[in-house]
């Protein structure tokens, strides 16, 4: 989420996944979890470094 210096990667993010069309949905608690990780940023990420490649 963001870009950049601001530029966030949550791992592990629960999908609930519909059985007939495949498509890919977030739960309001999981929604509500994101919020929270962004809002608290500073206290949760732990820094690492991520190879970039650019799309070319």
């Amino acid at each position: 989420m963001g870009s950049g210096a601001d530029l966030m990667v949550i791992e592990n993010v629960p999908v609930v996944s519909c059985p007939h069309c495949g498509e890919s949905y977030l739960t309001a608690t999981t929604l509500r979890a994101i919020e929270n990780i962004m809002q608290n940023r500073s206290t949760v990420v732990s820094p690492r470094t991520v190879p970039l490649a650019p799309f070319v």
